[in-house]
């Protein structure tokens, strides 16, 4: 799978800690059957560590467990 940097964006925690964050799409690699996959988003921050999407503009840092929210 090869993941392509498609977006970057801030989030915020409870502290006012500023966070950013980048969105990745997943990609089967080329010679896949077309359809098998649909492309999946993951996300990190700049510095590398994982970040979980809970859905809507709400995040949370997996290894703290930091929750945040994606700034306008």
């Amino acid at each position: 799978m090869v993941a392509v940097l498609v977006g970057k964006f801030h989030a915020r925690d409870a502290e006012g800690r500023v966070y950013s964050v980048h969105e990745f799409q997943e990609s089967s690699p080329a010679g896949a059957e077309p359809g098998a996959s649909a492309p999946v988003s993951s996300y990190r921050l700049a510095i590398g560590d994982r970040v979980t999407h809970l859905g809507g503009d709400d995040f949370e840092l997996l290894q703290s467990g930091v929750k945040m929210t994606r700034t306008p």
